[in-house]
């Protein structure tokens, strides 16, 4: 009987022993897996480099965007300076050599012809206030007169017969030309005293308000003919000088005929 129950103490103390070693394996084994699994998940931490560390803490610039800028312009050259004394001028523009009626403030009768060699241009005094004005083309250097005259006939579309003095400086020209479209004085001619000198017309319109002739006044034939309808026969011609009267020579009726027309 006594060896029975010492060994049913035995038993009863030998069972709660084993559970106690199978738990304590069984937590061995968990804590030994939950090791393995944290070193498999949890990597070192490595420390970053000194650059890195700058990189990281430095801030950030992004750059704007670049555009291509327009080309700087190019200065305009600068103008060579306008000289101190300007050429004189024939007139006043495109249009001043156009026939019109313009303020002039005259003493002479209504019907007196001024001629302004030096600004080449034809007065017909209309009242004490105006006039009518034209473009004309006149003596070229060394054929320029002034003085007073009287329009001593008129003629239709003129003969030209070129005068001696001519001949001898143009023997190329020819010794008579009739009158009509071709001939050098134009529609209509007004001659001047006895001299040779004439108020005509011209086939080359492209000389009024140039200085081309051998002495006489000449206006496209439209205005010659407009001119030859207004001025009478023994009308005063005035032709203002060209320089001072002390270095122009005054031609009258008694003077030496110069040559007209070219």
């Amino acid at each position: 009987m006594a060896k029975r129950a010492k060994r049913k103490k035995t038993e009863a103390l030998a069972i709660p022993t084993a559970a106690r070693v199978a738990i304590a394996a069984v937590a061995v084994a968990v804590v030994g897996y939950g090791l393995l699994a944290r070193t498999e998940t949890v990597q070192p931490t490595r420390k970053p480099s000194v650059h890195e560390a700058q990189a990281s803490s430095s801030p950030v610039y992004v750059a704007a965007p670049v555009h291509a800028s327009a080309p700087a312009p190019v200065p305009a050259p600068i103008p060579a300076p306008a000289p101190l004394v300007e050429p004189p001028k024939a007139a006043e523009g495109p249009g001043a050599l156009v026939r019109q009626v313009v303020d002039y403030a005259s003493h002479q009768a209504p019907g007196t012809v001024i001629i302004d060699t030096k600004n080449t241009f034809l007065y017909l005094i209309l009242n004490d206030a105006q006039a009518m004005r034209y473009g004309i083309g006149v003596g070229r250097e060394g054929f320029t007169w002034s003085g007073e005259q009287t329009v001593a006939r008129k003629t239709e579309w003129p003969d030209w017969r070129p005068p001696a003095d001519m001949l001898v400086r143009q023997p190329y020209l020819p010794r008579f030309m009739a009158g009509g479209p071709t001939n050098p004085l134009g529609a209509r001619a007004m001659y001047l005293g006895e001299t040779e000198y004439r108020i005509h017309g011209t086939n080359k319109p492209d000389t009024i308000g140039k200085r081309v002739s051998s002495g006489c006044i000449r206006l496209t034939n439209e205005d010659v003919t407009d001119l030859y309808e207004r001025v009478k026969v023994g009308a005063k011609v005035i032709v203002l000088p060209n320089r001072p009267l002390a270095t122009n020579a005054q031609v009258t009726s008694s003077g030496p005929k110069l040559a007209a027309a070219q």
